[in-house]
């Protein structure tokens, strides 16, 4: 899954996240500024979950030392961007 771009990789990820979002009103208001567990409400558990997700829908490899940058949509954007370049 190669040549997609960033907005088309957000569409990709929020269908990823909405699972894990419990306020389904925040979901509407999701930016790339919204931090995941902060304001979506995302437990840490389920980071790990989304980051298998993220991993098995983009087929790439996402380190530890990446996950714990993943804190916001607008930075997971950039690590899948980053994954599908390399």
């Amino acid at each position: 899954m190669t040549n997609m771009n960033r907005e088309e990789i957000k569409k990709e990820l929020l269908e990823i996240i909405d699972p894990y979002i419990d306020e389904k009103e925040v979901t509407v208001s999701v930016s790339e500024q919204s931090d995941l567990i902060n304001d979506l409400n995302i437990n840490s558990a389920h980071l790990v979950d989304i980051v298998l997700d993220i991993e098995e829908k983009f087929d790439i490899m996402i380190e530890d030392d990446f996950i714990g940058k993943m804190d916001t949509v607008g930075s997971a954007l950039d690590i899948i961007e980053e994954k599908l370049n390399s």
